[in-house]
């Protein structure tokens, strides 16, 4: 992955990828940084209803991106606070836009709900 676009991907960016999202994976590939939180990670694999050839394509997908741990980072509970408190965001995605304000990275979602966050930049997929 080179280039200088950086972004972290909600989980909703990681099913459409998965799903065959060729334009997505284009952008991807030219990326110099691709993450997803480990809410993200959590968040697909308890999907209802997953096969194993799901389970294997998101594991070789995980191979290939940084999956950000949640850890005791002041940084990172300060910028999700802020989401929660400030603009109503629920908890998993708090933390998902804390992740990419700490990775310096833009979130790629189709959830309406990141829009109009000017600390964040979005891009759907």
């Amino acid at each position: 992955m080179s280039g200088k676009l950086r972004c972290v991907l909600d989980t909703n960016a990681v099913v459409s990828l998965l799903k065959g999202n060729r334009e997505l994976a284009t952008r991807l590939e030219a990326a110099e940084y691709v993450g997803i939180s480990v809410v993200t990670y959590l968040e697909f694999l308890a999907f209802d209803g997953l096969s194993d050839t799901d389970r294997n394509s998101f594991k070789l997908f995980c191979t290939r991106v940084e999956i950000v741990p949640l850890v005791h980072n002041e940084k990172l509970a300060d910028n999700a606070l802020t989401l929660r408190i400030k603009h109503r965001l629920k908890l998993p995605d708090a933390i998902i836009g804390a992740t990419a304000l700490c990775r310096k990275a833009l979130v790629i979602t189709n959830d309406s709900h990141f829009s109009g966050i000017s600390s964040l930049t979005v891009q759907g997929c």
